[in-house]
């Protein structure tokens, strides 16, 4: 149900209606500015629910993973005591005294709800340093080859799909499908590792792991490139799966489209054929290909962990590998939080593009 309209917008559209009588110019502008301002009245209006929503889901996701940690046996005081070779049971339980591993389960949890009130991760006992010291010097790196492998799955799987669905029933629709299909079962650990066996072993055309070439002084275009260079194969072995999934999806989704009624009409008022796919057909497409895009971006952070370890590529997928083995759970519930966060970033973003691409939404 619609709610009234605000007192204020009200009068500034009555306002409006009065100069438009005496104004021809605002007599052909007005429908514009009041296209633009409804819309960013929705666009604000879907930011502050998604919001809304997202802080009881953030909280609730915050207290599951802590009581989850507190399933693991051992901690911090047992890592560091291994490490030491020579700890006794005074030294483990002044340790644990330390980082207050010692107090009750509750305590612990009002402790750390506490931190996060006052924007705080904590401190890690395994690197005696800031939570968020160490996330910020990891979460380039893993920002980088998400968006990375994301904007590759997307070009390459919507291009496919198109494609696919443009040759519906003919040969190279059913080879694309079964490359589809292969990929689609390829776990990426094992496509990065025949990345690495290919273009790095035989070929040798680009490095086995890393994120840099170590000891370069280049700068510029130079040390850009260097980076390219080393992002190609994590890039390549955490799209695959997805490439699969979008061409597949958007495949599916041009089919359903092209037989509905207004690309019927389309088509018999004599548009192009390049023309109906791209403006009508495809557009249509992309909304439940950008939807399936935001659902899996939490499934990308996490494959994010098995090929940052294969490529040694210093990302918030390994700190967290690091830190279970460590069993630093301080650096991991901060790890969870910020994926949590930008899971719920990208859905608000998700709602924005459904915005612009069904005007459907937007006259609601």
């Amino acid at each position: 149900m619609r709610g009234p309209v605000p007192d204020g917008i009200r009068q500034w559209i009555c306002e409006k209606f009065r100069l438009i009588g005496r104004d021809a110019k605002l007599q052909s502008s007005f429908p514009l500015h009041f296209a633009f301002i409804t819309m960013s009245f929705r666009t604000l209006r879907t930011v502050a629910r998604t919001l809304l929503q997202a802080l009881p889901t953030v909280l609730g996701v915050v207290i599951l993973n802590f009581f989850l940690l507190q399933l693991v046996p051992g901690d911090a005081a047992d890592v560091i005591a291994a490490e030491s070779g020579s700890a006794t049971v005074e030294s483990m339980a002044e340790l644990r005294s330390h980082f207050g591993l010692d107090l009750p389960v509750l305590q612990q949890l009002s402790n750390y709800l506490g931190q996060l009130a006052h924007l705080s991760l904590g401190r890690s006992p395994r690197y005696n340093l800031p939570v968020a010291t160490l996330i910020g010097e990891r979460l380039g790196h893993t920002v980088l080859l998400m968006l990375t492998s994301l904007g590759v799955a997307l070009v390459l799987g919507i291009a496919l799909g198109t494609f696919m669905a443009s040759r519906v029933g003919r040969w190279s629709d059913r080879l694309l499908s079964v490359l589809a299909l292969l990929l689609y079962s390829m776990p990426s650990f094992w496509l990065g590792l025949m990345a690495i066996i290919l273009f790095s072993v035989h070929l040798g055309w680009l490095p086995a792991g890393g994120s840099s070439t170590i000891g370069s002084k280049a700068s510029g275009w130079s040390a850009w490139l260097d980076s390219v260079r080393y992002l190609v194969l994590p890039s390549i072995a955490l799209s695959g799966f997805y490439i699969a999934i979008f061409a597949r999806l958007t495949r599916a989704a041009m089919l359903e489209v092209s037989r509905q009624d207004f690309v019927r009409t389309a088509v018999a008022k004599g548009l192009a054929p390049h023309v109906v796919t791209l403006r009508h057909v495809l557009r249509n497409a992309l909304i439940p290909v950008s939807t399936v895009a935001g659902m899996h971006l939490g499934a990308l952070l996490g494959g994010a962990l098995v090929v940052e370890t294969v490529f040694n590529w210093p990302g918030l997928g390994r700190l967290a590998f690091e830190s279970v083995m460590a069993r630093d759970y301080q650096v991991l519930l901060g790890i969870l939080l910020l994926s949590s966060l930008l899971v719920v970033a990208v859905n608000t973003l998700v709602d924005l593009l459904h915005l612009y691409l069904d005007p459907r939404i937007r006259s609601r």
